[in-house]
């Protein structure tokens, strides 16, 4: 079993206490006044900046006067180690302060840690989506999601014990380092694709040039209050042209009501470029993308530019490059107009130069492009996809490990219920006890019942490796249990004679056979479930539990982490390692429903047979599948008990 299965089965068995985020953070929020802004000085760290789990530097790069250092960070200037959310636009990132040579911008509230709690927990518990579930369900507005400070310091999260924390960290800090390594890749390949997209783009004088405002006529968009938006015809907004060089049919999700005259007005179709009109920053303005789908009654915001052309010179993904080129990018950041935000205009556009070459030749061009853009960023080929994939298996472990919620309860007994778990007990208190197990199970997902609650067991019978015979009464031995049976079996590999079975004990069909004896603790309690549709004998050494579950969910319990513990608090002995089977009957099982054991099941199976299928000579990949499979196995079965 791993470090993290002990530290929170010695240290939080019943759960974890949560806190809200302000009692065990100090904080101090930024919003208010926008920063005196400057070409160079302290770098502004806003919340373009904050990324999921790290600043990145290149997203935007503004700059505050040194004199006005201070000023800005009268609250509290940063340390390594702080943690920093964005509060709107977006709502939720979460970065760890990683240089102290930085300021903070509006939108961005900064946490530090007290003693309670680890500054890498807390930036992937922030990151989790648990809290960012809660995050979600606290903030407000329509277009722009943001949430107060005020809320969002009422959050609760999990604090375990330091321990665990610093294991989680640990564990979860080596999917990132790998994630980052890449990332770091990817833009050196982006940097690649842009040197050489610009070096295509640049065309010698030689090549006719004509004016934008002779070949496109532009236009202001639409303007609407909010209560027309979240119904009627889809519109082009100011993220989909910042987040997109070119637009598709399924590429935008808003949608606005509108009369046909603004539909004729403020219509988009293929072939249009668009452009973000205002920002806060020179550098997000002028952020161009074509539409090159035709879509039925779309319209176009009023934070965007529509540049229609009067001519058919140029294909509509030559213009998604162009446009998007560092000269034209320089062009439209030159005349821009910034005061408050930055600003361009139709006719500030007008002044970009655009160069006339043949088809053909913007063919080729687009050809080229084509291919460096899906290097760096089609998630089905190459680093992105494999980033996407690194991103996707550290959210789920993330997810899973930093989920602490109560879904389970014990049930409780006194000795009479104790008792009624024996060979005596009637029919009638087998169902009450059955009908409460199914009860507690519709109100809380799942139970922890002890395993006496649900099945009797008995222990094997007393033939030998010498009574084996060729044919008979299919039979197991303890000692095959190490050596052969996994999770379940059909068949057995020996047999006895009838009269040596009539005096062993018998296993029916879904009984678990369980080897109680072993060499060391790792091996004892090894199982099988019984699928075959006959009787089998079953040797000493054993135990045969008789139950009403599904059989293979129990017995991949048996082969988890949660039963590990247990059975190693239960097995004594030194040279011989023994767990009696009177001791099995304490041992505590989460009990879904049957449905449910049956999902869960047909996962591990499934996972069982992509690792024992693999061939031989990939040992490297069993071994890689072989511990996710266990990892999923015990995630699945891993059920927090509601503290009492």
């Amino acid at each position: 079993m791993s470090r993290l299965d002990e530290l929170i089965w010695e240290l939080c068995p019943d759960g974890v206490e949560y806190k809200k985020l302000k009692d065990v953070c100090e904080y101090v929020d930024y919003r208010g006044k926008t920063p005196p802004k400057s070409d160079k000085g302290v770098f502004l760290v806003t919340a373009k900046n904050i990324r999921k789990g790290y600043i990145d530097y290149e997203k935007s790069q503004e700059y505050i006067p040194i004199e006005d250092f201070e000023n800005v960070m009268r609250r509290g200037k940063v340390k390594k180690g702080d943690i920093l959310i964005t509060t709107e636009a977006p709502c939720g990132n979460v970065a760890m302060v990683d240089r102290e040579d930085i300021a903070l911008a509006q939108r961005v509230i900064k946490y530090r840690c007290t003693s309670e709690i680890i500054p890498g927990f807390l930036l992937h518990t922030l990151l989790g989506k648990s809290f960012q579930n809660q995050l979600e369900r606290a903030s407000t507005g329509g277009t722009v999601k943001g949430i107060k400070g005020s809320k969002l310091h009422e959050l609760m999260l999990p604090v375990p014990p330091l321990e665990v924390q610093r294991e989680i960290v640990r564990i979860l800090d080596s999917f990132t380092l790998l994630t980052a390594e890449l990332t770091a890749e990817l833009t050196a390949r982006k940097k690649q694709y842009e040197f050489y997209r610009d070096d295509l783009l640049t065309f010698s004088n030689e090549v006719e040039f004509k004016l934008f405002g002779e070949l496109f006529d532009v236009r202001n968009g639409l303007n609407k209050g909010k209560e027309f938006f979240g119904h009627g015809s889809p519109i082009i907004n100011f993220t989909d042209v910042y987040n997109n060089r070119w637009l598709t049919k399924d590429s935008f999700a808003g949608t606005v009501e509108v009369t046909l005259d603004e539909i004729e007005r403020y219509g988009a179709k293929k072939g249009d470029i668009f452009f973000t009109r205002t920002s806060e920053t020179k550098e997000d303005i002028g952020m161009a993308c074509t539409l090159i789908d035709d879509v039925e009654n779309c319209v176009f915001s009023g934070f965007v530019l529509r540049a229609r052309p009067k001519t058919e010179l140029l294909l509509p993904k030559f213009c998604a490059y162009y446009f998007s080129s560092t000269a034209v990018r320089n062009t439209i950041v030159r005349y821009a107009s910034f005061t408050t935000r930055a600003t361009t205009t139709g006719e500030k556009l007008s002044k970009i130069l655009v160069p006339i070459l043949s088809k053909e030749k913007q063919k080729k061009i687009v050809y080229v492009l084509d291919n460096f853009n899906a290097i760096c960023s089609d998630l089905n080929i190459g680093l992105p996809a494999e980033i996407e994939a690194r991103q996707k298996q550290y959210e789920y472990y993330r997810d899973a490990l930093l989920t602490y919620a109560a879904t389970g309860t014990i049930i409780t007994q006194t000795d009479r219920q104790t008792d009624r778990q024996t060979d005596r007990q009637t029919d009638r208190q087998t169902d009450e006890l059955n009908a409460l197990i199914k009860l507690c199970q519709y109100v809380f997902g799942v139970v922890f019942v002890k395993l006496s609650d649900i099945a009797t067991i008995t222990r094997g019978g007393n033939f030998q490796k010498k009574d084996f015979t060729d044919k008979g009464v299919p039979c197991i031995h303890y000692g095959q249990m190490y050596t052969h049976f996994g999770v379940y079996a059909t068949q057995t590999l020996k047999w006895i004679s009838e009269g040596v079975a009539k005096k062993s004990k018998k296993a029916a069909k879904n009984d678990i056979v369980m080897a109680v004896t072993s060499e060391n603790v790792e091996d004892v309690c090894k199982c099988t479930a019984w699928l075959g549709n006959e009787d089998i004998a079953v040797s000493g050494h054993t135990a045969i539990i008789h139950h009403n579950q599904n059989a293979k969910y129990l017995s991949y319990y048996f082969h988890s982490a949660m039963f590990f513990v247990q059975k190693k608090r239960l097995a004594h002995g030194t040279k011989v390692i023994e767990v009696t089977p009177n001791a099995l009957n304490d041992i505590l099982i989460p009990l879904p429903s049957l449905n449910e054991q049956e999902r869960i099941v047909g996962i591990l199976d499934r996972f069982d047979a992509f690792c024992n299928d693999l061939s031989s000579g990939l040992p490297t990949e069993i071994e890689a599948r072989q511990k996710q499979y266990e990892y999923y196995r015990d995630k699945l079965l891993d059920f927090k008990k509601l503290e009492k």
